[in-house]
C-alpha cells in the first residue's frame, strides 16, 4: 500500500465529501450535520493548506486548514481538520496527512496550530498528541448536536519554526 499525499483541488471534492460525511455521520468528529457545498467549504478553509491522502488515485483522506479570526494578530493562527475514510483507519494515513500539513503550514507561515475534538473521539486526540499538540483544556457544553451539549478538548502545537523570534 502505497499512500501519496498531494495538494487537494477542486476536482477532488466528490471523493472527499464523502469522507466527510462517513466523519459527520459518527457523531464524534464535528459539530456539522451535514457536508456544505464545495463553494461553502473553499471559503471558509486556507487555500495553500489543503491536502489528500490517496492509494491508487483513490483519496482515503484530507486534511485542511482553517483561519480562527479575521484580526491581523492571529494571522499566524489556524485551526487543524482531519479526516480518514472509515476502510482505511489504522494505516497511519491520519499520521502522513498531519504530518504534511503541519509541514506546509509552517511553509506557509502559520506558528500556531489548534484543534477542538470531542472527548470521545480517543483516536483523533492520540493523533493530535503524537504530532505534538498539547491540551489546552476542555470547553464545556461548547455546542450543541442532535440537542445534545458537547464538550470539545481544545489542542494547540506551537511552531519551533515559524513566531519564534
Amino acid at each position: 500500500m502505497t499512500v501519496t499525499i498531494q495538494s487537494m483541488r477542486k476536482e477532488h471534492w466528490d471523493q472527499v465529501m464523502k469522507i466527510y460525511l462517513d466523519g459527520i455521520s459518527t457523531g464524534n468528529a464535528t459539530f456539522q450535520t451535514e457536508v456544505p457545498t464545495w463553494e461553502d467549504w473553499d471559503t471558509g478553509h486556507i487555500a495553500n493548506c489543503r491536502l489528500i491522502a490517496t492509494i491508487d488515485n483513490q483519496v482515503v483522506g484530507w486534511t485542511a486548514l482553517s483561519p480562527v479570526s479575521g484580526r491581523c494578530v492571529y494571522a499566524g493562527v489556524a485551526e487543524v481538520s482531519v479526516y480518514v475514510n472509515s476502510n482505511d483507519k489504522g494505516k497511519g494515513i491520519g499520521n502522513s496527512l498531519l504530518q504534511a500539513l503541519i509541514k506546509a503550514s509552517e511553509e506557509d507561515g502559520y506558528w500556531t496550530l489548534q484543534a477542538g475534538i470531542f472527548p470521545e473521539n480517543k483516536a483523533s486526540l492520540a493523533l493530535h498528541k503524537k504530532n505534538g499538540f498539547r491540551e489546552v483544556g476542555i470547553r464545556k457544553r461548547i455546542g450543541k448536536i442532535n440537542g445534545t451539549w458537547r464538550d470539545v478538548v481544545l489542542l494547540e502545537r506551537r511552531s519551533d519554526i515559524q513566531g519564534v523570534s
